[in-house]
């Protein structure tokens, strides 16, 4: 999404000088204002949130305060649309910095999801029973007995992650499904194998596969993927009937860099090393790791690990950093020494934050994020899904 020019004012200030203009600007607005920060943001940033979280956790945070009458997401694009759609249309969301979307959310676009579903749609129903009653089917003799009656087309709930388009999210209510994070993904698609037979998983396919994985399904016989710029997204008819898990061609482009290779040098460096990854990683690299979770996940267990333990962490570095910094007496390093930071949550910078709160102190509102009512209406029935089924 298009982001103005930030304002030269702003653009001159020091660390300090936009700090403490934060800081007056918060209080000036008081109660009528709430910021949410996700942990993968700078500690310049992070210390200002009122509420900091993973997807899940500021999903549902961003309910706490119907009083307020602001809500400034400090994430990324797909994360501001959420909790415009999950909050009372008096309440307006601003994001600091528009510019700041998502790679892996838009590896998949609705385009390109519909082609999808319509091909799916029509392999599966073209089963080899299916197919003997299609109206250009040979009919039997009078003489030949009749053909059974085929079974019904198996069923495909579609599941996308948090980290997704307002539209998509929109597509998965519409057509039964729900939205899931990294949180609560394997009780988000056992509930829609319990809907139907198959899951359509987007966009991220190493979540989709590290969950049907933990949840006991084997990805070389019962998980495909879908490439949206291959016939079939690459697949043979077959190969797609066979399938429980259709996973889409996408992936964080932070989670991707973490190897094996990067797990076996920080054993060989620290023996007593307890690696802790992040369920976007390849699946490779969460089997080679000690521990696999959401960012929440990854918190709480060092939070809870004993004094003088030894971490390596496979996530992104601003989150590695503060958990560093808040247990001194805990090593705690990034598995990936060359430190890749998620660049689009980067693009939140103090400056805009102090941008947009002056605004709101002046009675400007710069950068909000509105949800079309078409969109929300059905974006809004698959989250409250996720947040009902995995309460």
């Amino acid at each position: 999404m298009y982001q103005a020019p930030l304002p030269q004012e702003y653009a001159d200030l020091s660390p300090a000088e936009a700090d403490a203009r934060i800081v007056a600007a918060k209080q000036k607005l008081g109660k009528k204002l709430v910021i949410l920060g996700h942990h993968y943001q700078r500690d310049e940033i992070i210390k200002h949130a009122d509420y900091r979280g993973d997807s899940y956790k500021l999903a549902k945070d961003a309910n706490l305060h119907p009083e307020a009458d602001y809500i400034v997401f400090c994430g990324v694009h797909f994360m501001a649309e959420s909790a415009d759609i999950l909050t009372p249309d008096n309440q307006i969301v601003i994001l600091p910095n528009l510019a700041a979307g998502c790679s892996m959310a838009d590896m998949a676009n609705l385009f390109q999801v519909k082609k999808c579903w319509s091909d799916l749609e029509r392999v599966l129903n073209q089963t080899p029973e299916l197919a003997a009653t299609a109206p250009n089917a040979q009919r039997p003799s009078p003489t030949e007995s009749a053909p059974h009656i085929p079974n019904p087309a198996p069923r495909i709930i579609p599941v996308t992650y948090i980290n997704s388009a307002a539209n998509l999210k929109a597509f998965v209510g519409e057509h039964g499904g729900t939205v899931c994070t990294s949180t609560n993904a394997p009780t988000a698609v056992e509930w829609a194998l319990r809907q139907g037979d198959k899951v359509l998983f987007f966009p991220d396919q190493h979540l989709g596969r590290n969950t049907g994985v933990k949840l006991g399904y084997d990805p070389e016989t019962e998980m495909v993927v879908w490439d949206p710029f291959k016939p079939l997204g690459g697949n043979t008819e077959e190969a797609l009937r066979r399938a429980k898990f259709i996973l889409w061609k996408g992936h964080c482009s932070v989670h991707k860099r973490f190897t094996v290779e990067q797990i076996e040098s920080a054993r060989q460096t620290h023996p007593d090393v307890q690696v802790l990854v992040h369920p976007e990683c390849p699946i490779d690299v969460v089997r080679t790791a000690d521990y696999n979770g959401s960012t929440e996940y990854i918190i709480k267990t060092v939070e809870a690990s004993a004094p003088g333990s030894t971490w390596a962490i496979g996530t992104e570095i601003n989150l590695v950093n503060r958990l560093a910094q808040e247990h001194p007496d805990k090593t705690i390093f990034c598995l990936d020494s060359q430190i890749c930071p998620c660049s689009t949550m980067y693009r939140i910078h103090p400056s805009f934050l102090c941008w947009v709160l002056e605004n709101l102190v002046e009675g400007n509102v710069v950068n909000q994020v509105k949800v079309p009512e078409k969109v929300s209406h059905w974006a809004k029935e698959a989250l409250q899904k996720m947040l009902t089924v995995c309460a």
